[in-house]
């Protein structure tokens, strides 16, 4: 038996990396940011990327998520080869499989929350976008602040709503960059809360960026990033005694 496949993921790939290579920039200012990486992630399983500021790790979730694309090597994500896609079909794939959180919130001004997280859904075709994005927004405790704004809800609300809208469209994986980076402390551990239940209720896959040790060590696995190598590689359960 493998010892470092939990019983409760299914050994089905969810992303695969193989000998992926990045830079950035144009001549003497470009640099090499991932190095020749490798990694897989199953379906259903939660990683915790961490490393020093200019490690990597953000970069490498671009990557995943089909916002950045390699120089070389290949990227497979639900089963599919996403450096073989156009930007539209880079978009369509997001569409259907993938959801992001970014620190800064990303929500349209002009939109109320429900206007926000009926945006995917309606992107997608959905003929029940708004049904479906007033349940979501409900699922995270903002049944209440349908019709507000972003200017008019705090931080922590539209953190939440930024999740509910990741969500909305059932993904495959959640991508999350420093989800609590703009939040307090208590705020931010209860954004973290919501994120973890939902992402074990309904299976996701979840990557997750975080400078917080503590935090990736909620996930099933932290992965360690330094220079835009992977360093280490550990199962924080197995780790203890």
């Amino acid at each position: 038996m493998d010892a470092l496949t939990p019983s409760s993921l299914t050994t089905r790939r969810s992303i695969s990396l193989q000998h992926v290579d990045l830079s950035l920039g144009r001549g003497a200012s470009r640099v090499h940011i991932l190095k020749d990486l490798t990694l897989s992630i199953a379906a259903g399983e939660s990683v915790g990327l961490v490393g020093p500021s200019g490690s990597g790790k953000s970069t490498l979730l671009m990557v995943m998520a089909g916002l950045e694309r390699p120089d070389s090597g290949a990227v497979m994500v639900a089963g599919e080869d996403i450096t073989r896609f156009d930007e539209d079909g880079l978009a369509r794939f997001r569409g259907r499989h993938v959801g992001i959180v970014f620190q800064s919130f990303h929500l349209i001004p002009t939109m109320t929350a429900l206007e926000n997280v009926a945006v995917p859904l309606e992107l997608a075709g959905d003929g029940e976008a708004f049904d479906k994005a007033a349940a979501e927004l409900e699922a995270v405790g903002l049944g209440s602040r349908l019709n507000h704004y972003p200017a008019q809800m705090s931080g922590g609300e539209q953190q939440r709503t930024a999740l509910a809208r990741a969500l909305s469209v059932r993904p495959e994986i959640l991508f999350a960059d420093e989800p609590t980076g703009n939040l307090d402390e208590g705020i931010g551990r209860h954004i973290i809360d919501l994120m973890f239940a939902k992402q074990a209720e309904r299976g996701t896959t979840l990557v997750l960026v975080t400078h917080d040790r503590g935090l990736a060590e909620r996930c099933d696995r932290v992965v360690r990033l330094r220079s835009g190598t992977i360093v280490e590689d550990v199962r924080p359960a197995e780790r203890v005694g």
